[in-house]
This record gives structure tokens, sequence and C-alpha cells, in this order.
């Protein structure tokens, strides 16, 4: 039976629109993680901040400014809060008569008990040890605010008590009318010494108040310690919701005054989305993330017998392979436009770019990277055939999976030289952010629904601590902004990027769903990659079979050609097995074991 070829009737869906950086969901959770990591807000603030003299590293997927933003934003109301904690004990201690100073002594039997439990010791010795610490800790600070309470009370209602029964028994002593002394007892005195009585209760509540005041310090920094919660329970709620962080201007981090912070803020949005990447020898691909079984192979450009050769150049072979990658965007037949553009497959908005490598050294100061376009174009057409060592061009392929919490990135190099072709393929990979960062709006949510009594028992319980937090706060501010006087970076010569505030996001794991994306978009990126390389030499005249059979050796195995098909398999040790028909048909790889 005959078939005919039908012509599509239905215009192909477009590709899928990508999220702006600066409105994805990994930008928001890494926003929403400089008010829940301490420590990673002032690695963001280090790097971004206050070595103004690094360049920013690439951020695939998110926008390093905004994350800054909150990052300042996040350390000023921590650094008031903390203010205010330690001026509440300031004031504490005269008001008290000094008697707030015996929590110091539980507040810090319990630090050690933290730090006992985590010390490099036996872990028998280790519990034993903090839980005694922690109980001792515990049982004083409750005996001591029992002891201020009954204190508190007896001097408020003895005090009166007494004043009233002194007058009283005067009287009895001493007779009314005369004295022992031939003095008078005329009843004045008597009535001056009772209505002194009714004084009584000021100096009771002068003498029991510093009593209450020791008794209400705890409560005191147990509200403060609550309302700081509740800040990053209302940041999530408000600026850092789903609904309203997509509009960037509204956000209040991004109206933060400051010339320092406005001048950084935009020359990071300058450098960190552009094609020309200026970088660190140490570490040339930061911010791309893990490296992902990189793999290069060379081979030799063997004329064809049976056809003449063209010159082949590296810019034509990436021609080969550009349209090929930028195929995957559309989504295979599904009979009617709607079922097609309804396709959710990741790939439907895959970025492919061509970015060139610039090192950092050499360069006077920071402004003068050649971000210009005309200076990129000049540095890209000399790029691309030279083969450099310093400076290097690649075809950048990205995919951005889950939200952008999966990031998979293949850098391709092609060159020719000597008669010889050279394929470097390096994939790259950002894992998912920290857990904690992926469960800020469950935190936020349960406290905010959570009861007052829940609140109040976990901001109690929060309460020993915060004196030393605070002053943690303090210390860490304080060495940031005496490095910022001090350190002299403005005046540094220019360096690359030292870390990248995606990867200082992420905790390197992955679930199987995760992994499994990983593997499809690499197998199906890398597939194309070398069916463009091999259609490129077919099209020039060169054989292509010692590259269809030395791609199958590369990365251990890694990657799979077959010579006839052209098919991709990727994966771990694969064993391949060259079987050669009597008819003399080109030798056919098959790959007979391997996880791939």
């Amino acid at each position: 039976m005959d078939r005919t070829n039908v012509p599509a009737q239905f215009t192909k869906p477009a590709p899928l629109a990508p999220v702006p950086p600066g409105a994805s969901e990994a930008t928001r959770l890494l926003c929403a993680g400089t008010y829940l990591d301490d420590g990673f807000r002032d690695a963001v603030i280090d790097e971004l901040y206050v070595h103004e003299e690094r360049f920013a590293a690439p951020s695939l997927g998110i926008d390093a400014a905004r994350v800054l933003a909150h990052a300042l934003r996040a350390r000023r109301l921590e650094l008031g809060w903390a203010a205010a904690i330690i001026g509440l004990w300031i004031v504490a201690i005269p008001l008290s008569g000094g008697m707030v100073t015996f929590y110091i002594l539980p507040v810090i039997l319990i630090g050690l008990a933290r730090l006992v439990r985590r010390a490099p010791l036996p872990q028998w010795l280790a519990r034993s040890a903090s839980f005694v610490l922690r109980w001792y800790g515990r049982l004083a600070l409750i005996f001591f605010m029992l002891g201020m309470l009954a204190a508190g009370f007896a001097v408020s209602l003895w005090t009166p008590l007494i004043g009233r029964l002194i007058p009283n028994l005067l009287s009895l002593v001493v007779p009314v009318g005369g004295g022992s002394d031939g003095g008078d007892w005329d009843g004045s005195s008597y009535g001056s010494s009772y209505d002194s009585g009714s004084d009584s209760g000021v100096s009771s509540a002068l003498a029991a108040f510093p009593f209450w005041v020791t008794l209400l310090l705890p409560v005191a920094l147990a509200v403060l310690v609550g309302l700081q919660r509740g800040q990053f329970a209302r940041a999530l709620a408000r600026e850092l919701s789903k609904e309203r962080f997509p509009d960037v201007m509204a956000d209040p981090a991004e109206r933060a005054e400051g010339f320092r912070f406005r001048r950084l803020r935009d020359r990071v949005r300058i450098e960190q989305h552009g094609p020309l990447v200026m970088y660190r020898a140490a570490n040339p691909f930061c911010g791309a993330g893990y490296p992902y079984k990189t793999w290069s192979l060379s081979v030799e450009l063997v004329p064809h017998p049976d056809r003449e050769t063209e010159p082949l150049d590296n810019g034509a072979i990436l021609a080969r392979i550009v349209p090929l990658v930028e195929a995957l965007r559309e989504p295979s037949p599904h009979g009617s436009p709607q079922v097609a553009a309804a396709v959710r497959d990741r790939l439907r908005a895959l970025e492919l770019d061509e970015c060139v490598f610039l090192p950092v050294e050499g360069l006077p100061d920071r402004a003068a990277a050649p971000y210009a376009p005309e200076a990129f174009e000049a540095h890209r057409a000399a790029s691309v055939e030279e083969g450099g060592e310093t400076r290097r061009h690649f075809l950048r392929i990205r995919v951005g999976g889950w939200n952008e919490g999966i990031v998979t990135t293949v850098f391709v190099r092609v060159h020719t030289q000597g008669g010889m072709l050279m394929l470097e393929v390096a994939p790259h990979v950002l894992w998912p952010l920290r857990q904690l960062f992926q469960d800020a709006d469950r935190l936020a949510h349960q406290y905010r629904h959570h009861h007052h009594f829940g609140k109040a028992v976990w901001a109690l319980a929060q309460t020993p601590r915060s004196a030393g937090n605070a002053l943690l706060t303090l210390a860490r501010g304080l060495r940031s902004a005496w490095r910022l006087a001090t350190a002299g970076h403005g005046a540094a010569l220019p360096e690359g990027p030292g870390v990248s505030v995606r990867e200082l996001g992420s905790y390197g794991e992955a679930s199987l769903f995760q992994d499994m994306d990983v593997a499809r978009y690499l197998k199906t990126v890398q597939q194309r990659v070398t069916a463009g390389v091999t259609t490129a030499l077919r099209e020039a005249g060169y054989q292509t079979d010692e590259f269809e059979q030395r791609i199958v050796h590369v990365a251990e195995g890694g990657v799979y050609v077959e010579s006839a098909q052209g098919a991709v398999g990727i994966g771990d040790h694969n064993t391949i097995t060259q079987n050669t028909t009597a008819g003399g048909t080109a030798p056919k790889g098959r790959k007979k074991s391997g996880n791939g």
C-alpha cells in the first residue's frame, strides 16, 4: 500500500516563554533564605557587596541582585531586633538593681549543652554531659524565677501591712496622754504615724519594682523574639508571596536607599546574564553548578575518497549544531495545535546562546570589561576560530527545570587544527535549593496560623539564646562594616567571582524524578550535538566512520553513537561490540551492558 505524505496543516506552537530571572521561583526562595539562614545571607553580602572588586558569577535562572537586596534588608531588620534585645538588657540592669545578671549563668549552661552535644566526643559522653548541663541550667532558671516571684509578692504584700502594724504596737507600749518621761502623747503623732501607712503602698511598690523587672525581663524578651519571627512570616505573606513577587518595582528591598547598593546592584545585573563571562582561572565555570560527566574527543579529518572536500571551520560546524538543538523546543505532532501547545516539557523553554570566556587578569578595573554589544561581538567573532587557551568560545545550551530548581547547562566547544577535529562537551548541573529554603512558605504559613499559646511557648523556648544570638548578630554587622571601611576592596584590582549565589543556595541532592530529567536533558542535547558534528563532516566531504566509532568510547562509554542510525546512548561503563556483516556494510555498534 502506497503512503502519501500529507503536508502539515497546523503551524508549530511557539516555544514556551521563559520566566524572567528576577521573577523565578528559585529567586523567590533564595530571597526567603536570606531571612532564614544568616550564614547564607552573610555569604551573599560578602561576595556581592563587600568584595566589590569581584565580578558577579553567571546567574542561571535567578537574579542575584534581587537576592542581595533582600539580604541587605534582612540584615538591617535583624540588626534592629538585636539592638532592641541588647538595649532591653541594658535598661533592665539598673532598674532591677543588677538582679537580672543572675540569668546569665543558666543561659550559659544551656548554651554549653548545645556545644557539648556537637563536640567530637563519644556519643554517650556527649549526650550525658549535654543532658546534665541543659537541665541544670533549666532548673536553675526556673528556681530563680520562682524566687523572684515569691520575693515580689512578699515585698508588695508585707510592706503595707508592716507599715500599719508598727503605729498600733507603739500605741500599746506608750499610753495616750503621758509617757514615762512626762511627755505628752495626745494622739496626733499616732494619727500622723497611721496616716503614713497610706504612703506605704508607694514605698512597697518601689521596693518590689526591681523584683518585677527581673521577673518580666524574659517575658519582654519573648515578645521581641516572637515579633522578630513574625517579621519573616509577614515578608513571605507580602513582598515574597507568589502573587506579589513578580512585581519587582513594588518590592521594598529594591527601593532601599544607598548609593553603594544601587551602584553594585546595577553592576551585578549587567554581568550576571550577559554572554560575556569574566572568569577566575581556578574556577572558570563558577555559577554553572557541578560538572556532570564532562568529555572530549579528537579525530582525524579524513577526506572521503568519492567526494570533494570543502573548507571546514568551527563556525560551519556550530551552524549545523544550532538548528538541531533549537528544534528540541518544538513538540512532536499531536494532531492539533491546541494539543501540541499544551505540552509542558521543559525542553520547549530551552535557551541557546554563544558565550565568550575572558580572564580577568589585565583589566584595570571592573568597569573596563567589554560588556558593550559591539565589544562582545568582536570577541565572539575572533574567539570562534582562534582556539585560544584563555579566551574561549562556547555554545551554551541551558534547560531550567522544576521552576529553575534544577538547571542543566551544556557547554560545547569545537575546534579544528592541523587536520584534527576537537570536540569538548562540558555538562554542568545546578542541584535543588536547600530544603530549608524550599520549606519557607510552609514555615511562614504554619507560624501565621498557629495559635497564640503555641507562639508564646516557641518564643519562650528561644528566649535563653536570644541575647547570645543578638551579640553575634551585632558582631557580624560590625565586622562587615569594619571590612568595608578598612579592607580597601574598592581600590583593589578586579577579580573573578569567588562563589555563586545560586551555588551557595544548593545542597547537592536531587530526587529520582529530578535525576531522570537531568539524564534525559543531557542525552537529548548531546545526541543533537554529535548529530550536528556528523552532518557537518559529511557535507564537507569528510569521512565520519572514525568520529562515529571514537564517540563510542568517550567518557568511559558514557556516550554511544550507532554509526548507521546515529543514535546516542549515555551511561556509565558501557561495553561496545562491533559486528561486521559479510556484505561489507559499515560496522555497527551495539551496547551490551551499562546503566545508560
